[in-house]
């Protein structure tokens, strides 16, 4: 139940996050409800394609999607100092969405019994997928592969699934406690892996 609860959490975070940058980019309503489902559901039916999992289990979770969807709608009618205050616990919510996505995504992989390979990959899509579909469809350059550290955590979330390392119910909820934390502090406190920028001649 807990996990399912993470998980809600975690879609209505992440559509919340592709209403909002929708709105930045001035679309209009159908352009925000896509943009925010694509951000919610992205990652998870990317995740599907690479480890040939049936599209039809999207379907399954109709009662989240009709959630979802009106969520979107609400965050497009509120108030502007409403968004506001919503985009400052945002953080938060990502970092839970990232988790447990994550987690979850290297979940299905280790039982559908892919190599570690896939199942790292598994766990970066579908933690980090609707972020990346969201910024292409908004305009802009991928964010999660740029300005801090966040698709990392989704890899450790794939090393430690796939090796076994991590198995157990307890061991899971740790990870997803564990990983929380440290995208929130690479966000609080700017951690960023090492960049190269090549100028052109």
């Amino acid at each position: 139940m807990t996990w399912e609860v993470l998980n809600v959490i975690g879609t209505l975070a992440f559509a919340i996050s592709g209403a909002i940058i929708a709105m930045e980019e001035d679309y209009d309503l159908l352009g925000v409800l896509i943009l925010g489902l694509a951000t919610a559901f992205g990652g998870g039916i990317i995740r599907n394609i690479l480890i040939d999992v049936p599209m039809s289990t999207l379907w399954q979770q109709d009662i989240l999607i009709k959630v979802t969807v009106l969520v979107i709608v609400i965050v497009f009618i509120i108030p502007d100092g409403w968004i506001h205050w919503t985009r400052g616990w945002l953080n938060f919510f990502d970092a839970v969405g990232l988790s447990t996505f994550a987690i979850q995504g290297a979940l299905y992989a280790y039982a559908a019994g892919h190599s570690l390979t896939a199942i790292i990959m598994a766990a970066v899509m579908t933690g980090t997928g609707g972020g990346i579909v969201r910024d292409l469809l908004a305009g802009r350059k991928p964010t999660v592969l740029r300005y801090d550290i966040y698709a990392a955590w989704a890899i450790i979330a794939g090393i430690c699934i796939g090796t076994g390392f991590v198995s157990q119910a307890w061991e899971l909820y740790a990870l997803c406690i564990i990983l929380i934390t440290l995208r929130l502090f690479s966000a609080r406190y700017r951690w960023k892996l090492p960049h190269r920028y090549l100028q052109t001649l």
